[in-house]
């Protein structure tokens, strides 16, 4: 029984809100926090919280406020600078990279189901969930264990290893990020492009600089916050009527259903064409940028909750193995290759973000770091994994017997 009720609402708001301004205020203050970046330290911040029992693994405000509001306005106030005819050029190489990752997954899923076969039950199931997931995203992970009617109790059980799994493995992309050694061995012109635009400016760290005050008005919030949420409003009534008229008679049909009736593709659609269409008016909407970070801070606090390193130990330590697998074949695939057709080392970074944590995660990343030009691409590629994480699923599900 966690100090703090499920229940308890204002007392969780407040510790998430809270949580995030101190990772933030690390972030701008001290360089070794810089390095870690807020975001994640939001993330191993809840990851404590809920091993120490202060906070609940679950509760209806992370999923239905977090999930559910903060997750889609901050999508569309991220992209408002994402002229896709300007970031197609660079998308391009983003998505090479992304469908590298992609392979890389599949051969994880299958060597790790050989490898634990017989000591999981249903474990090509699990299988099946986790390339939809480390493809897509949650969206593909619900598809695919739907196709297949995979028990319950061992949904949970994945979605609880699947969490861990997530936060250490944000901890190494971005201790990769970071190291000297890759940075001798791999191209990194965004580290270097965030390192010289910080040689000025207020601030202790590169974080506090790229972070300086904004000329934000009142109207500007005003008109920021409307926006996204028309924008969602439109995505979840498009993606609603879309979801409700295209059959799901098979497999393609179904996975149709499940891309075109996302509201997560249709907020991304929306925002994109309006950043490129009304490019000028985008520019004009100051301070977008700002909240739609905070509310990712929100989203990564939310990720580590429900990593219960207890619950894991009790029900599902095979399970963190075999999804310890699939992002291990993902890496190695995604950087062997990157080196050897010379991928900078952000892209490969943000490329693998987007397979296995999907298009926020990899967009939360990007701006965390300053890498801006990657978050429009990161959010393409990202969703483009919703098109074809359900598909690759249930065809590797379907290979090894789910």
């Amino acid at each position: 029984m966690a100090l703090i009720s499920e229940s308890n609402n204002w007392a969780l708001i407040s510790i998430m809100f809270a949580s995030s301004f101190i990772a933030i205020y690390l972030e701008q203050k001290y360089k070794w926090a810089a390095k870690i970046s807020g975001a994640i330290i939001t993330l191993v911040i809840a990851v404590f919280l809920t091993n120490l029992n202060i906070i609940p693994s679950s509760a209806v405000v992370f999923d239905d406020i977090v999930w559910g509001y903060a997750v889609p306005l901050a999508i569309p106030l991220l992209l408002l600078n994402a002229n896709i005819i300007k970031i197609w050029r660079e998308t391009g190489r983003m998505l090479a990279i992304f469908l590298i990752g992609a392979v890389g997954t599949l051969a994880g899923a299958i060597v790790g189901t050989i490898l634990l076969s017989g000591l999981v039950d249903g474990l090509p199931g699990v299988a099946a969930m986790m390339t939809g997931s480390y493809i897509g995203g949650g969206v593909n992970f619900t598809a695919v264990a739907d196709a297949f009617h995979v028990d319950g109790n061992l949904i949970s059980a994945t979605t609880v290893a699947d969490n861990l799994n997530m936060a250490v493995y944000f901890m190494i992309l971005l201790a990769i990020a970071s190291s000297v050694w890759f940075r001798k061995h791999f191209p990194h012109p965004y580290i270097d492009e965030v390192q010289e635009s910080g040689n000025s400016g207020e601030g202790a760290t590169l974080a506090a600089k790229y972070w300086g005050r904004s000329d934000i008005s009142l109207k500007d919030i005003a008109a920021a916050f409307a926006y996204a949420a028309i924008v969602v409003t439109f995505a979840k009534l498009i993606g609603g009527v879309l979801s409700e008229n295209i059959p799901q008679t098979h497999a393609f049909l179904k996975m149709l259903n499940t891309f075109f009736g996302s509201q997560y593709v249709w907020i991304t659609n929306i925002s994109m064409i309006f950043a490129t269409v009304f490019e000028k008016h985008a520019r004009n909407i100051h301070g977008a940028k700002e909240v739609g970070t905070w509310l990712i801070y929100q989203f990564y606090f939310v990720i580590g909750v429900p990593a219960s390193v207890a619950l894991i130990i009790r029900n599902a330590p095979l399970l963190l193995l075999f999804c310890l697998i699939i992002v291990a074949f993902n890496m190695l695939i995604s950087f062997v290759i990157g080196k050897l057709f010379r991928f900078s080392l952000e892209e490969i970074i943000i490329a693998s973000n987007a397979n296995i944590g999907g298009p926020t995660t990899a967009a939360g990343m990007a701006i965390s770091q300053g890498w801006n030009k990657l978050v429009g691409p990161s959010m393409l590629v990202g969703t483009f994994g919703y098109v074809i994480g359900t598909w690759l699923g249930i065809i590797v599900g379907s290979i090894l017997g789910a």
